[in-house]
Formats: structure tokens, C-alpha cells, sequence
């Protein structure tokens, strides 16, 4: 398998300026935390917001954690100057809101300049009707990475969302399908509600088995949980060793088919093992 895996289980949402909570986030059992200057900071603390953010940036010390950070809308009063600062300071990534159409991430880019991935929320009907343009122009961009936001998705749509989902589930399957298409990472949404943990691993196995790299959360409290559901599981390492291990075999060098444990496997069983192995060989380096 070419490439190294980036893990993505966990992205840990938290206000940029909440200065204990990115301090504590340092330390996070998360792959990726995301500094948020839109929904969770009001307009008043906007500007407090960006300046937090930039010092966070600046001052490092996350580690492995990819560090995001979400940004206000480049058409709103704050989001120009959001892009612009960090224009400067370059995170690893900057994740856009309510991305609608392909040209929106290329007015992005062209103000962030070279500098950091772009992410996007995927939380407008609109978005939807166009992702495939979406997709496809994405690299143009550096646009690396889809980010669902549910909620937004479920207030336009007028839906119920609950723990189940059952109206987003073909929108959650477009969004895994248009990402794996054009080689992008893809979040599934949050969960809301902190105390239920067996609602919230009901739906991180749910987006774990539909495909998802991993989940946005709201609470250091749901990290452990959605971690586990996006690691492989001991059964999974065990399969995917004996299908690498079967493959290496000289007697099967050259076969695109045999069997392994009784089980008919193809090389696309052996491509899926290599990378079974890759992500648990990289959580097992971070620990979690």
C-alpha cells in the first residue's frame, strides 16, 4: 500500500476563545482539534475569538493533533478578517462553513494563499445538488477534506435528527461515495448530547461502518468512545495479518484470488487489509 494514513477518528470542536479548553486540548486524546470562530463564539466576542486563535496557532504544542480552524463565512463581517490573519499564521487546516458550490473553495484559497489544507462543512441542501462539481474541482483548491454538519443540514431540511438519522443516511452515503471518489477525508457530524454514551457510540459505529474516516465532537468526554468505534478492532488486525501473511506466500504469488480461512480473497480483500494494518500501525504510535 502506497501513501501513510493520516488518522482522523476524533476532531474536537472548541470555541478559539475558551483559553483553558485549548490549553487542555494540547494534551486531548483527539487526532484533530478545531478551533471554532463561528457557531460556538457570539458576534460580540468575535475579534477576542480570532486573536485567540492566532496566539494558539502561533504557540504550537498540539503534537500530532492536526490543528483547524473554522472560520466565519468570507461573505459575513467577520470572515474576511478571519482568512486574512490567518493568511499569516497557517494552521494545518481552515475549515469553511456552508461551502455551496465548486467556485466558493477557490475564493478561499486564493485569499488564504498556498498556505494551509482547506476543510468544508457540508450543511446546506444546496451543497448537496452540487457535490459531485464539488469533488471534482477539490484539489484545485487544496480542499482536503468534507466535515458534515448535521445540524445545520437538519434545521434546512426540516428533518428529525436522532440518533438513528434515518433521513440524512443517503445524504451521509453521498458524502462518503463524492469524498472516496476524489481521494478526500470525510467527518461524519456531532453527537449532542454528552451524556449519552450509548447513543453516542450507536452512532459512531454507524459511520464508522458507512464508511466515515472518523467524527467531529463537541466534549472531551466522547473522545474514548468514538476512537474505539473508528480503530480497527482486534478481529479486523487479526483477518487483515492473515491476508497480507497469505498473500506473501510463494505458492500465491502472482493468484488474484485464494483462500484464506476458508474464505474466498481477492486482491481487493489484500488492498483493504494493507490499509486495516497502515491505521492501526499509526493509532498504535499515537497511543489511542
Amino acid at each position: 500500500m502506497t501513501g501513510q494514513i493520516r488518522p482522523l477518528r476524533s476532531a474536537l470542536y472548541l470555541p478559539a476563545n475558551r483559553a483553558s479548553a485549548v490549553a487542555k486540548a494540547r494534551q486531548a486524546d483527539c487526532d484533530a482539534v478545531i478551533l471554532d470562530l463561528e457557531d460556538a463564539v457570539a458576534p460580540e466576542a468575535k475579534g477576542e475569538a480570532r486573536e485567540a486563535a492566532i496566539a494558539a496557532v502561533r504557540e504550537g504544542g498540539f503534537g500530532h493533533r492536526m490543528l483547524v480552524v473554522r472560520v466565519n463565512a468570507i461573505d459575513s463581517e467577520w470572515g474576511a478578517k478571519d482568512i486574512a490573519a490567518l493568511s499569516q499564521c497557517r494552521p494545518d487546516a481552515v475549515l469553511v462553513p456552508k461551502l455551496c458550490h465548486a467556485d466558493e473553495a477557490n475564493a478561499y484559497r486564493q485569499e488564504l494563499g498556498e498556505g494551509p489544507e482547506l476543510w468544508a462543512m457540508l450543511e446546506t441542501c444546496i451543497a448537496f445538488t452540487q457535490l459531485g462539481a464539488i469533488s471534482a474541482k477539490a484539489a484545485g483548491s487544496k480542499l482536503t477534506t468534507f466535515v458534515l454538519g448535521t445540524n445545520d443540514l437538519a434545521l434546512e431540511m426540516r428533518a428529525k435528527l436522532d440518533t438513528a438519522r434515518a433521513p440524512f443516511l443517503p445524504l451521509l452515503t453521498q458524502a462518503v461515495i463524492s469524498a472516496r471518489a476524489h481521494g478526500l477525508s470525510v467527518l461524519d457530524g456531532v453527537f449532542n448530547d454528552i451524556a449519552d454514551e450509548g447513543g453516542l457510540e450507536q452512532q459512531c459505529r454507524q459511520g464508522a461502518d458507512m464508511g466515515f474516516d472518523g467524527k467531529t465532537l463537541i466534549h472531551p468526554k466522547q473522545l474514548s468512545i468514538c476512537n474505539a468505534a473508528f480503530n480497527p478492532s482486534e478481529q479486523e488486525v487479526d483477518r487483515a495479518k492473515a491476508i497480507v501473511a497469505a498473500f506473501d506466500l510463494p505458492e500465491n504469488a502472482g493468484k488474484g484470488v485464494i483462500k484464506v480461512d476458508g474464505r474466498m480473497t481477492e486482491i481487493l480483500h489484500l488492498r483493504e487489509a494493507e490499509r486495516t494494518l497502515a491505521l492501526h500501525q499509526a493509532t498504535q504510535r499515537l497511543g489511542t
